[in-house]
């Protein structure tokens, strides 16, 4: 379920999912890893806790607990969003990939283009689901952990060795490329 709902609660488990553009691989294209674990140094910041993700070649699924004092979901994702479609045009204007910058220009909306928006980075709305209880927080772990290993993707032999997700934590009690806040915890 694609949403532009406001998710207004807080101290409540989300499960968040974005796509970039046509589903591009623009996360693999610009190497983009290290900024997306930024993002969610970010979102500490505010004393959210990034539970699990999985950042696949064109898009993210991240279970995020929102804090009473933090920004509501929305805004941390519309906001995580636009810094990172700042630094994907960065980095494919550094490795002069024009055609597909043009493409990205070509795609804004007339009223975004008024608005000051020059590239479409993001599919505009994104999925964002409050987690009620364990067990659908244990269905969507299972679902992202997994991802990298569907037949889509085949982007690693073992979900667990994928290296851009919190598999191998939930798995071996070892972080991976970024720490995780145990959900179980």
């Amino acid at each position: 379920m694609t949403t532009r709902t406001r998710q207004l609660e807080k101290e409540v488990v989300y499960y968040c999912t974005f796509t970039c553009y046509k589903w591009i691989p623009l996360f693999e294209i610009t190497d983009f890893y290290d900024a997306v674990y930024k993002w969610f140094d970010i979102l500490k910041k505010f004393n959210n806790k990034v539970l699990v993700y999985v950042i696949m070649p064109n898009h993210i699924h991240v279970l995020i607990y929102v804090d009473n004092n933090s920004p509501i979901i929305n805004k941390l994702v519309a906001n995580g969003k636009r810094f990172m479609a700042y630094e994907i045009v960065k980095r494919l204007k550094q490795m002069k990939y024009l055609k597909l910058l043009q493409q990205l220009e070509v795609a804004v909306s007339e009223y975004d283009k008024k608005r000051g928006k020059l590239h479409e980075v993001f599919q505009d709305s994104f999925d964002c689901k409050p987690c009620y209880s364990k067990k659908f927080i244990e269905q969507k772990i299972d679902y992202i952990h997994h991802n990298p290993c569907a037949k889509k993707w085949n982007l690693a032999e073992e979900y667990v060795k994928y290296p851009h997700s919190s598999a191998m934590f939930y798995e071996t009690d070892v972080h991976g490329a970024y720490i995780v806040y145990d959900y179980r915890l």
